[in-house]
């Protein structure tokens, strides 16, 4: 006997995608590892703080573990990078000269943009070089990015003794300008923190952008002002009126200019870009509220693949 196989009719084939949405949501389930709305999506973030706070102090104490030093190459790397910058810029191409307080510029400006260089380099790497985290358990990914760059916040504020002590051998007074240092430091923060996270999604697609990452940080690092002055150079007539104000209104040189203002008494107002608050708003806000959304909207693509 041969046996015949019928095709069941279109109405037994099964229920239509839409029965099963249907039936989804009638037991409340949905898609795992769905993107959530933005404020979902904030509020499950505010629920895992202490485990982001957390996160960042266990990767800063680790993160020397392996050093006889331990933790002072915390302050040690950024002095050692001022002092290699104070060689060659400062002696050998003389850009020490005309600068009131060199030596407190220099190492100000050194601290300050370690801190916007590292929180990015650590923001490209959040989601790359945490895949098994972010495949083993279930939690919004911006806490990666976020964790990073605070961080780099405690690394930074942890150095300040440094940079305090510093200032005062090189004869900076104490001043009720230092309080300026806190909304400076904010408001870099959260640009760093909104970079870092535009990063990370790039990171996480294409993870050859952290090598090349370096390169693009080194270069936004010489036209930031860090061993020398834009004060000075943007007062050259033959600099093309373009170049100055990219210059005046770069996001790193505005950070960097905002905290040599509040620390070194001989920074004066007047060597600071046009309306510099309000920029500084506007490039923290820009970054933060559109890093944030850029990578929230990838939500569902991180550790795929």
């Amino acid at each position: 006997m041969s046996q015949v196989l019928h095709t069941p009719p279109p109405s037994q084939a099964g229920p239509a995608d839409d029965d099963l949405t249907a039936l989804a949501a009638r037991y409340g389930l949905s898609v795992s590892g769905a993107r959530p709305s933005l404020r979902t999506y904030v509020r499950q973030l505010w629920d895992r703080r202490h485990f982001i706070t957390a996160f960042a102090t266990a990767k800063l104490t680790a993160q020397y573990s392996q050093a006889k030093l331990g933790q002072i190459w915390q302050v040690m790397t950024p002095l050692l990078n001022a002092a290699v910058y104070y060689f060659i810029f400062g002696v050998l191409l003389g850009t020490k000269h005309g600068v009131p307080d060199y030596i407190p510029f220099l190492v100000t400006g050194v601290f300050i943009w370690t801190f916007t260089q590292s929180s990015i380099m650590a923001g490209t790497r959040a989601i790359a070089g945490n895949l098994g985290l972010v495949r083993a358990l279930h939690f919004p990914r911006a806490a990666l990015p976020i964790s990073f760059c605070i961080q780099q916040l405690q690394q930074l504020l942890f150095s300040m003794a440094a940079l305090v002590v510093i200032l005062l051998c090189f004869g900076i007074p104490v001043s009720a300008s230092w309080l300026l240092v806190i909304p400076a430091l904010a408001l870099q923060f959260v640009f760093n923190t909104g970079v870092s996270m535009v990063m990370a999604r790039m990171g996480a697609s294409t993870p050859d952008i952290a090598q090349l990452m370096p390169f693009v940080l080194r270069t936004w690092m010489y036209v930031s002002g860090v061993m020398w002055s834009l004060d000075k150079l943007s007062q050259k007539d033959d600099l093309p009126r373009v170049v100055t104000v990219m210059l005046e209104t770069n996001p790193a040189a505005i950070y960097i200019d905002l905290m040599r203002f509040a620390l070194i008494d001989s920074y004066h107002s007047s060597q600071l870009p046009a309306h510099v608050w309000p920029i500084a708003l506007g490039w923290a806000l820009l970054a933060g509220v559109g890093g944030f959304i850029y990578f929230w909207k990838a939500e569902e693509t991180y550790g795929r693949g």
